[in-house]
């Protein structure tokens, strides 16, 4: 397996890992009761800012353990230049991510005409988000696995 493809696979491992862990450990505290309540939008407001900054920072670490184990494993570091080819894959693999995303946006406006709770909403829209993230990251893998 190339470097390309250990770094998709990592990433995309990676990014279920935190996503699944962070579901977990935060939907038990979401309030009860009204589903319009203050109380339910500053959830999720704070769910979703903690899980952009967990993400960015779990995504940094796995990228820094990634390269120094790859490198003491195989005394060969990172590719230092990228080619047309890497960022002909990453586009295309970005490409497939955001039409996810905006499949799951388009879903998640519908649940609110068809007046579900603003809950549905935002857990179709937190969805959207992991798998277009996953898509993305499992694209660029098939991508280089093909030879694209």
């Amino acid at each position: 397996m190339s470097y390309h493809e250990q770094r998709a696979l990592i990433a995309f491992l990676g990014t279920l890992a935190v996503n699944v862990g962070y579901l977990v450990y935060m939907l038990p505290g979401q309030p009860a009761g009204d589903p319009y309540a203050p109380q339910v939008f500053h959830f999720w407001g704070r769910f979703f800012l903690l899980l952009i900054g967990v993400s960015i920072v779990v995504r940094i670490l796995t990228v820094i353990v990634f390269s120094v184990v790859t490198t003491l494993l195989t005394r060969e570091s990172e590719p230092a230049f990228e080619d047309e080819r890497d960022r002909l894959i990453d586009l295309k693999a970005a490409r497939y991510g955001w039409y996810v995303f905006i499949g799951g946006f388009v879903l998640a406006m519908l649940a609110l005409v068809l007046e579900m709770p603003p809950t549905t909403m935002f857990l179709v829209l937190m969805l959207a988000g992991l798998s277009a993230q996953l898509t993305s990251e499992l694209s660029e893998f098939l991508f280089y696995r093909r030879g694209i």
